[in-house]
């Protein structure tokens, strides 16, 4: 009897992912190698090789750059700080910042203007909260779970905004233990959820619903979102594994499974789901059904520096 593999739709890059690395080829393109990165483009390894092989330069510090070369920010966001500095140093500052993530950076500095403590729901580490943070940090805290938001104490309002790259899932919990503890407080839009991770998320439990026993996820280990998929996958009641899409998996990871869900997280190119199903039909999983949860029609608008006239 021959396997099945369900795969996911929404999958692998959302628009904010798309425009970031379009601004780079473009660059690259139009002025030539090389044109430096201010960390990795979008968290994915191949990304980062293929751009890498094409001329891109990829620094963790903008003082890494020499003065007056091109200076791209990363899809994750920075803080003013970095672009102050960027700035004194006579860089020419190309932003490839997701426009969600830009629109979380905009709240943070109105709500922390208008006299709020802002709570920022997010992983502390997380290269996108360090951004956000930096926008207002003297009046922005980080809250990672339930037990430090009935922890915070503060005489001000409250406003809460998130990392985009969570879900509803993930931040309900959160904001709800907040307003147990402090009352009533301004609540995350429900646009600064990333639709991509939302719809990623969901596709996951659906194939889950639909029978798949294992679901693969293609991703790199630096991935927030896809790491999440994982997770969601285990919480729905799955087997669940991360891998690169380009190295050869376990076989062992195959056994005891007729049906197996694959899907890739926001930064993983469809090139390598491609690659994967191809060796699943190898391996006698040859029956391909696409499990849709939406359809993604989101484009962003390339900045005045690459767009084409």
């Amino acid at each position: 009897m021959s396997g099945r593999v369900l795969l996911a739709a929404p999958r692998s890059f959302c628009a904010g992912v798309d425009r970031a690395i379009e601004i780079v080829e473009r660059l690259l393109e139009q002025h030539g190698p090389p044109v430096y990165v201010r960390h990795q483009i979008v968290h994915n390894e191949h990304v980062v090789r293929r751009l890498e092989g094409l001329g891109a330069v990829f620094v963790e510090h903008e003082d890494e750059i020499p003065e007056g070369e091109i200076c791209v920010l990363s899809a994750h966001g920075v803080s003013p700080s970095v672009k102050e500095n960027a700035q004194r140093r006579g860089l020419h500052i190309v932003d490839a910042t997701c426009p969600l993530v830009n629109k979380v950076h905009a709240e943070a500095r109105r709500y922390a203007d208008s006299g709020h403590l802002v709570a920022l729901v997010g992983h502390e580490n997380h290269v996108e909260v360090i951004g956000t943070l930096g926008e207002r940090p003297g009046s922005t805290v980080v809250i990672e779970s339930p037990e430090q938001a009935r922890a915070l104490q503060t005489d001000k309002p409250v406003a809460v905004i998130t990392q985009t790259t969570l879900s509803l899932d993930d931040v309900a919990p959160i904001v709800d233990a907040l307003e147990e503890h402090l009352g009533e407080m301004r609540r995350p839009a429900a646009d600064d959820i990333c639709y991509a991770t939302q719809n990623r998320q969901d596709a996951v439990k659906a194939m889950v619903v639909e029978g798949a026993s294992l679901v693969l996820v293609i991703g790199s280990e630096t991935s927030s979102n896809a790491q999440r998929l994982v997770e969601v996958a285990q919480a729905a009641g799955a087997t669940a594994s991360l891998i690169d899409g380009e190295s050869e998996f376990d076989e062992l990871l195959l056994d005891g499974h007729r049906t197996i869900g694959l899907t890739a997280g926001a930064s993983t190119p469809e090139e390598l789901v491609v690659s994967v199903a191809s060796r699943l039909a190898d391996r006698g999983f040859d029956s391909l059904e696409e499990i849709t949860v939406a359809r993604e029609h989101v484009h962003f608008r390339l900045p005045k520096e690459v767009a084409r006239r």
